[in-house]
């Protein structure tokens, strides 16, 4: 809908179409005979910055000379004194809504059908903390933020190559959330940009709140339970990443960046890998893939061999652990999934309780709970050690979508050992490892460098090798630029 030539119908409007909000603040200055006007949204805006920046421009035009097209001289004078490095031009209702919603000033002339939008936003969003989720051990403690030109700073500054590029695009019919795909031009490949701009322009949805929700639309299989694409509040992950040729998407009002595509791999790196010396990386990463099948496998591999596969077990430890079971009267699968769903709750309450009162919650939960199993005879303790093992290995993982796939599997080795023994037990690895096999995402496969075998890069993604031996970059990714180092 066209903006009118009048200031009131124009503010009426507006008051209108906003139901009377009470944030919507108007004022009208008279310069000779003629009315400027500005309305803005007090919840959103800056009175400071409007009072000494637009006020004053307006004010200083108050002795403006009459001329005979004196409506257009008047809106260019305007457009021309006013201080401010953000401005622009709009002559309808729906960009006038959305710029006082985003924070602007929107300046009207009595006569004219157009209006001029002012940058006065107010700071609502925190300043640049330290990551929240990814806890800093070593390395930058700068994390991403609500501020979405902040983000877009925050990953310039580490990158300063005019090939680092952002195509934006507007989601969410009601929300208009600003979605940014970031890539570096010579090295991202094309037509896995093209694919992630396109599924975002297909996007329809009323809002867009967080990066988790237009995350559903660009996975493949959305029945899988491991997740693809990566998120994360580190910019030097996300800077990384570019570095790689993988494209990125940054939505505003959240600090969450994907990363795309994801392999299984990059879920088990840690962001400090590449600030601490490659042996000693190599060893911690060796603990994590053990972590991984301990935290899967563990409880299933336990049920089977002490529920139909006892032969297996030598006769010493045997003779133990029946000695710990004779005084509990529940099956040992009944007894192991008992605790693993009490660790789970003790666990989901540590993350949703505040953090002063939190892990102390934990830990006295568990080791009460714990004990008093045991000694009330509901499971032996080597149960509690195995569950006790199985979530402390799932501890080393940090992204909630891996350890919520991780919670699925393990349940899945725990029903088919209890129910086939060791067998089952294989049956569910064997489905594991499909599984796996078949996951991709922008035809890049999870399994990525095992399955499909790239020598060179499986050494980088298991245990590493110094920096400075690093000369190719991934080529499974792309292969228009694979140097890192050197002559291109």
């Amino acid at each position: 809908m066209k903006l009118d030539k009048n200031i009131n119908k124009i503010f009426s409007k507006i008051n209108e179409i906003n139901g009377n909000s009470p944030d919507i603040t108007t004022r009208e200055i008279k310069i000779g005979f003629k009315k400027v006007g500005y309305i803005y949204l007090e919840s959103v805006s800056s009175d400071d910055k409007i009072s000494d920046f637009l006020v004053r421009s307006i004010t200083r035009l108050k002795k403006f000379s009459f001329l005979d097209n004196f409506f257009t001289n008047l809106y260019n004078e305007l457009k021309n004194s006013i201080a401010n490095s953000k401005m622009k031009t709009i002559d309808n209702y729906d960009d006038m809504f959305y710029y006082l919603a985003s924070g602007f000033t929107i300046v009207v002339v009595n006569g004219f059908n157009k209006a001029i939008v002012l940058e006065t936003r107010e700071t609502l969003d925190r300043g640049v903390t330290e990551p929240s989720t990814e806890v800093t051990i070593r390395g930058p403690k700068d994390s991403m933020t609500e501020n979405y030109n902040k983000n877009i700073g925050l990953i310039r500054k580490r990158i300063k190559d005019p090939n680092l590029w952002f195509k934006e695009i507007e989601v969410g019919k009601r929300t208009k959330t600003k979605v940014s795909i970031g890539y570096i031009k010579d090295i991202a490949d094309p037509n896995k940009v093209k694919r992630v701009i396109d599924k975002i322009n297909k996007i329809d949805i009323d809002g867009v709140l967080d990066s988790g929700y237009i995350r559903d639309f660009l996975t493949n299989d959305e029945r899988s339970s491991f997740p693809t694409i990566i998120s994360t509040e580190r910019p030097d992950t996300v800077c990384a990443s570019l570095l790689e040729g993988k494209v990125i998407v940054v939505v505003e009002n959240t600090p969450f960046v994907l990363i795309m595509p994801g392999i299984l791999a990059n879920f088990i790196h840690a962001a400090e890998d590449n600030y601490q010396k490659a042996i000693n990386v190599s060893m911690t990463r060796v603990l994590r893939f053990l972590a991984m099948i301990v935290t899967i496998m563990a409880p299933g591999l336990y049920i089977a061999l002490t529920t139909f596969n006892q032969e297996i077990i030598p006769n010493t430890l045997l003779i133990s652990l029946a000695i710990q079971r004779s005084s509990v009267p529940f099956p040992t699968s009944f007894s192991v999934i008992i605790l693993m769903i009490t660790f789970e709750i003790l666990r989901e309450s540590d993350m949703r309780l505040p953090e002063t009162m939190g892990t102390s919650i934990s830990i006295v939960g568990a080791l009460v709970l714990g004990d008093a199993a045991v000694n009330a005879g509901i499971v032996s303790p080597i149960v509690v050690i195995v569950v006790a093992i199985t979530s402390v290995t799932s501890l080393l993982f940090t992204d909630m979508d891996i350890v919520n796939a991780f919670r699925w599997w393990r349940l899945l080795f725990i029903i088919l050992s209890t129910l086939m023994g060791l067998i089952g037990f294989i049956v569910a690895g064997i489905i594991f490892i499909i599984k796996l096999c078949s996951i991709e995402t922008l035809d890049v496969p999870y399994l990525t460098p095992i399955s499909p075998l790239y020598p060179k890069f499986l050494m980088e993604n298991i245990i590493t090798i110094p920096r400075n031996k690093m000369k190719k970059r991934p080529t499974y990714l792309d292969d228009l630029d694979i140097n890192r180092m050197g002559e291109k």
